[in-house]
């Protein structure tokens, strides 16, 4: 690990000075004030699409490439975490992980380890199992409480949960925990737990599920009494957030606020609107951001960019749009495979302001997504050469940090 005053520098970008359209070749300078003042590139995916399905709209995909002038420097913090999922800023500036095997670590601001925090209820680690969130009550500050997500085992299968506990660093362990909401039913598969976690501004905890993979679990994305493919608003104690749309409804789950979803491993609050963004994995293709809206329906399986795996179409015929289903507002073919996503919440850099940072598994990059009046007109891939799946991005005083399933754990600042 290097030291506070030595970090290892990965990578100094961004000192090209771009010129106006005429002098550009490559570029369209932008002259409406769109994209913060990037110039716009060529699209930076380059790959033939898995499918010949077309977008719903001018922009949906491949937008113009764009690329940050100001520069900045990456510092690989730490590069022996034990499976890291997710990274959380403290109201300190110390930084808390989860590990997938079941444990969470308290790190300094340059990385150093600060105390592991153990003891927590048993999780079951298998496949894309485990640990999975965090987040800090809005009252954190004097409760210390956290929520987290993790892979529970149920029965003969298992299922994503949401547990809480106040979090006593002195002794690294987390006291009283409980479990305050299932993703039922359980079912058995190690995959597409979902499991972000976020906060809005009335203190109500959104969480996401994926649908499990399997097929007895992607069809009930569409079902309102399934937990399986949704994302939840919930109280911090569990129970369904007042003003939920499907509060009230016979047979219908009361803490849905949307459905049809795949496996979204993605959450933030838009800075400037409140409102809820999302990232989910699509199959072969039709990786997706979404802007979260309540009672809506996203439309997985039934409409989707993407494609099986092994090749074959999903759906007969297979449809890419839907009356009463949610079009992304952007997809990616072939994928990112889009994990912990953040906005850049300050202006430290520029051009970054309001932006969304979105860590690819993968595609082994994080990308970089400006967006103007809710549709994303431009794409870059940063940190493309240190060969990582990035697994969590986090933003906080100017820095965005990132850790990756290989054990790193990445700053990004001005320089």
């Amino acid at each position: 690990m290097p030291s506070k005053n030595n970090p290892y520098v990965l990578a100094v970008i961004a000192t090209v000075i771009l010129g106006s359209c005429g002098n550009h070749k490559n570029g369209v300078t932008n002259n409406n004030g769109d994209n913060n003042g990037d110039t716009l590139l060529p699209p930076v995916e380059t790959k033939k699409p898995n499918s010949d399905y077309k977008p719903a709209f001018t922009g949906q995909t491949r937008i113009n490439g764009v690329k940050t002038k100001t520069p900045y420097q990456v510092d690989k913090l730490a590069d022996n975490l034990n499976s890291p999922w997710a990274v959380i800023p403290l109201p300190d500036g110390r930084l808390l992980i989860t590990l997938k095997g079941g444990q969470m670590q308290v790190h300094d601001a340059n990385g150093g380890l600060v105390k592991k925090i153990e003891g927590l209820p048993a999780v079951e680690s298998g496949g894309q199992g485990g640990m999975l969130d965090v987040a800090l009550d809005p009252a954190f500050g004097t409760n210390k409480t956290i929520y987290w997500s993790f892979s529970e085992k149920q029965g003969n299968g298992n299922l994503m949960a949401v547990a809480k506990g106040v979090l006593n660093e002195a002794a690294g362990k987390v006291d009283n925990p409980v479990v305050i909401f299932r993703a039922t039913p359980s079912l058995q598969s190690s995959l597409h737990f979902g499991s972000r976690l976020i906060f809005d501004k009335d203190g109500h905890l959104f969480v996401s599920t994926g649908e499990r993979s399997i097929l007895a679990g992607r069809v009930q994305a569409q079902q309102l009494n399934s937990g399986l493919g949704k994302i939840f608003k919930i109280t911090t104690e569990g129970k369904p957030a007042p003003g939920n749309p499907f509060i009230g409804q016979a047979n219908v789950m009361p803490e849905i606020y949307a459905y049809g979803v795949r496996n979204p491993q993605g959450l933030d609050i838009h800075p400037v609107t409140g409102e809820l963004w999302e990232n989910e994995f699509g199959p072969r293709g039709g990786d997706e951001i979404n802007i979260i809206k309540p009672g809506k329906n996203y439309g997985w399986p039934v409409i989707t960019y993407g494609i099986e795996y092994g090749g074959e179409a999903i759906g007969t015929p297979p449809i890419q749009q839907k009356e009463g289903m949610e079009q992304p507002i952007y997809y990616w073919d072939p994928v990112l495979s889009p994990s912990g996503m953040s906005f850049y919440k300050g202006n430290a850099i520029p051009e970054w302001e309001n932006n969304l940072f979105i860590g690819g598994l993968s595609s082994q990059h994080i990308a970089r997504i400006v967006i103007k009046d809710n549709k994303v007109v431009g794409e870059e891939r940063l940190l493309t050469d240190v060969n990582e799946r990035f697994r969590d991005v986090a933003y906080n005083d100017g820095k965005l940090y990132a850790v990756t399933d290989g054990g790193k754990l990445y700053r990004i600042s001005k320089k």
